[in-house]
C-alpha cells in the first residue's frame, strides 16, 4: 500500500466514523497509537469533518445570531487546530528525512507534504458528500446526474493528488527535493497581534 492509499483509507474510515453520529459534539475515538503518523492523519481528518459540518450549520438561514457567533468562533478555533495538526505532520516528515543527503540541484516544492495531505483530507470529505448527493433519493434526476459528473472529477482529482504526494515524498527521500516549512503564524487568534483584540485591552 502506498502512503497516499493509506491516507485515503484512514480519511474514508474517519469520515464514516464521524457519520455514525453525524454530530459535531461527538468526541473523537482515534483507533491508532497516539502520536503515530496514522494517529495524526485520523485526528486531522476528524477536525476537518467537524468543521465541514459547522460550516453547514452556520449557513442555516434561520440560525440565531448568538448561536451563529458562537459557531463562528468555534470555526476559528478549529482552523487553528487544523493548522497545528498540519505542522505536527510536517514535523514528523522533517524528522523522518532529517538525515537524507540533499542532492545538488535539489529544489523546494510549492507546498510541504502536510499541506498537500490537508487538501487530500478535504477531498475525501468532498467525495463523501458529493456521493451522498448523487445518491439522494428525493433529489431530481438532473441533480443526481450533475453530482455524479462532479463526483467523477473529484475522484480523478484525488487520484492525481495522491500520486503527486507519493512522488513528492519519494523525491524528498532521494534528496531530489528538500523540505522547509514555515509556521503559519496566524495573527487573528493572537491577542498580541490582532489589533481588534489588543485594542480592547484596558
Amino acid at each position: 500500500m502506498t502512503f497516499s492509499e493509506n491516507c485515503n483509507k484512514i480519511f474514508d474510515g474517519c469520515i464514516n466514523d464521524y457519520h455514525k453520529t453525524d454530530n459535531v459534539d461527538t468526541l473523537v475515538n482515534n483507533p491508532f497509537k497516539e502520536r503515530s503518523l496514522d494517529w495524526y492523519l485520523f485526528s486531522k481528518n476528524w477536525i476537518d469533518a467537524v468543521q465541514w459540518h459547522l460550516e453547514d450549520i452556520i449557513r442555516e438561514p434561520s440560525i440565531d445570531a448568538v448561536e451563529a457567533l458562537a459557531i463562528k468562533r468555534r470555526i476559528d478555533r478549529s482552523n487553528q487546530d487544523r493548522t497545528d495538526m498540519v505542522e505536527l505532520i510536517d514535523s514528523f516528515f522533517m524528522d523522518k528525512y532529517s538525515n537524507v543527503k540533499i542532492q545538488e540541484g535539489a529544489t523546494l516544492n510549492t507546498e510541504t507534504p502536510a499541506w498537500a495531505i490537508d487538501r487530500l483530507s478535504i477531498l475525501a470529505l468532498k467525495i463523501f458528500h458529493m456521493k451522498a448527493e448523487a445518491e439522494r433519493p428525493n433529489a431530481s434526476v438532473d441533480h443526481r446526474d450533475s453530482c455524479n459528473t462532479k463526483l467523477k472529477v473529484l475522484l480523478t482529482q484525488r487520484e492525481d493528488l495522491s500520486g503527486a504526494i507519493d512522488n513528492l515524498l519519494s523525491q524528498i527521500e532521494k534528496g531530489e527535493k528538500y523540505m522547509k516549512f514555515y509556521k503559519q503564524m496566524k495573527m487573528y487568534n493572537d491577542p498580541s497581534l490582532n489589533p481588534v483584540l489588543y485594542g480592547n485591552k484596558k
